[in-house]
């Protein structure tokens, strides 16, 4: 998940690479103007069949090679790697034999698809040997399982555009479009469709991992969601554990539940035809206090009452964007399915509810409909790729935020000592449709709350690290001060969400609660997975801060 951008509006951010340019031939055609010349045409000379373009080949970066600084670090440039090597892969045999060589040599491996983590589990100095997917990226239909193959390394915007372009359907992933399948979805990621469809694991059918057994011999093996398969809790635990903690996962199978018949057209969502998208503004030079209190206790009020999964309101997604006052104003990016009933309506009354007796004037900058295609590239949910330093800590709510943690965000984004335009809080939509699905049915046990709440801080200087982390580390213990620093699961939290993944948890002066940070990120399910984890990386060679342990 790619960090909110720090510009005002949230609206600049890097070009989509579509990537998913058709083929096609061109029709000859007879020409209707002039008749053919009396002296035949010369033979055209044999010609032969054109050569097929090469595949990327793969390639090993080692230290001194020009590659090497950008491939040695992902988004978060806290962290950098020191790996002997990075090897390049393009298929799940490179996959196989890379890891292998890896394990012979005794170097700890790490990988890496989109490089959009945020904590040092593949930037690790310990990291020996990354794999990089990120060539790897093909998406297409299986005929033989019935179901669409998506590759680690294909970035979320080309998985958007070839899936619709080619068959008219979607899966309900994240807003960012350059980060990539193979933690997103291990981790269970959301986006702007996910109240009306679930998450993305909630149509995870099948995948593929590259696994090292006890003997240290590694293979990979294909599990799926069905019933009697003997692989099946290897495909669970992919179902919201967060990547790079059982192997390497080389590709995804994704078809809706209960979807049957053999057209590919019908196996996923239909996204929407059109949407209308939505941007309002509030001038921090209007708000104080109370009218920001009221503001972010209006929002979440409404994602209470509006949350559930038949709730009208679930073709609603939207974005509360808290950002520092030097950028101006605080913003909020909503859309709604233009084809929904009442569409408009529900619009109109949402702002209406979320600007009830605030105080502040607001500014709507942008109210129009889209074609849904080009709305995954809307800046409003989408921010720049990161080339800074950053550190972000989640939250799922359950219920509204208090007047004591309303006031705890307004008084840390307006302090007079710390004046950082990157510092930031985000409350997104979440609930609905994802919100009918049972806690254990996949690995994301947090199915019953309606905001995602995340706070971060982006800056440059390494030098300021220490007054950054203090901020954002700062506003978060005084918000979740009555627990022990954390949101630990209650009536009104309930724990962290491991795509934002925080290692802050694990970090006792800073997570007082009695709650471990297992059960934060995962609740009853975690022995589950530790089980899991036993059973596929019984000698624990894929781990990183919070990635699952051993049973002891």
């Amino acid at each position: 998940m790619t960090p909110p951008s720090s510009a005002a509006h949230g609206l600049s951010r890097r070009g989509l690479f579509t990537g998913a340019a058709a083929a096609g031939t061109a029709a000859a055609l007879p020409s209707l103007l002039a008749p053919a010349p009396a002296v035949a045409a010369p033979k055209a000379p044999a010609t032969t069949a054109a050569k097929p373009v090469a595949a990327f080949p793969g390639a090993v970066v080692k230290p001194g090679d020009g590659r090497y600084p950008a491939l040695s670090r992902g988004n978060n440039h806290r962290f950098v790697g020191e790996p002997e090597y990075i090897r390049l892969v393009n298929s799940t045999a490179d996959v196989v034999q890379a890891v292998q060589e890896a394990v012979d040599a005794g170097k700890r491996i790490a990988v890496r698809s989109g490089g959009h983590c945020y904590e040092n589990f593949v930037d690790d100095r310990a990291v020996k040997v990354v794999i990089d997917l990120s060539e790897f990226n093909t998406v297409s239909f299986d005929q033989q399982r019935g179901a669409f193959s998506v590759e680690a390394g294909a970035m979320l915007g080309e998985v958007y555009e070839r899936l619709y372009k080619g068959w008219g359907v979607t899966v309900p992933g994240g807003n960012c479009p350059t980060v990539c399948a193979g933690g997103h979805v291990a981790g269970g990621g959301y986006g702007s469709l996910s109240r009306k469809h679930g998450l993305i694991v909630d149509h995870l059918h099948a995948v593929e991992v590259v696994v090292v057994d006890a003997s240290g011999k590694a293979r990979a093996v294909i599990a799926t969601n069905a019933p009697r398969d003997p692989n099946r809790e290897l495909w669970w635990a992919h179902t919201g554990a967060g990547g790079g903690t059982f192997g390497v996962v080389t590709r995804y199978w994704f078809r809706s539940p209960g979807a049957s018949g053999s057209d590919p057209a019908k196996l996923l969502p239909q996204p929407p035809s059109e949407v209308w998208i939505h941007n309002v503004v509030w001038p921090w030079s209007a708000l104080d206090e109370n009218s920001f209190g009221r503001l972010v206790r209006n929002y979440g009020a409404w994602h209470e009452r509006n949350s559930g999964p038949d709730s009208p309101y679930r073709d609603l997604f939207s974005q509360l964007k808290l950002i520092h006052p030097s950028n101006g104003v605080v913003v909020m990016s909503t859309q709604i399915d233009a084809g929904a009933p009442n569409a408009e309506k529900l619009l109109d009354s949402f702002l209406a509810a979320v600007t009830d007796g605030v105080g502040a004037p607001h500014t709507v900058t942008e109210r129009h409909r889209l074609p849904w295609l080009q709305a995954t590239r809307w800046t409003g949910f989408t921010g720049p790729d990161s080339t800074q330093r950053f550190k972000g800590k989640p939250a799922y709510f359950r219920k509204n935020f208090t007047e004591a943690q309303t006031r705890t965000m307004y008084r840390h984004l307006t302090r007079e000592d710390f004046k950082s335009s990157g510092a930031f809080m985000t409350l997104a939509s979440i609930g609905g449709q994802g919100n009918a699905v049972a806690p254990d049915a996949t690995a994301v046990a947090q199915r019953d709350s309606v905001i995602k709440f995340q706070c971060g801080v982006l800056w440059t200087d390494a030098a300021e690290d220490a007054r950054q982390l203090e901020w954002v580390r700062g506003l978060y213990r005084e918000m979740f001060s009555a627990t022990g620093g954390v949101p630990v699961p209650n009536e009104q939290t309930d724990g962290l969400f491991i795509n934002y993944a925080d290692v802050d948890a694990r970090d006792p002066e800073l997570n007082t609660s009695s709650v471990p940070w297992s059960t934060l990120y995962f609740k009853g399910n975690y022995p589950r997975l530790q089980r899991a984890k036993a059973a596929w990386d019984p000698k624990n060679l894929f781990r990183h801060t919070l990635s699952i342990e051993p049973p002891k």
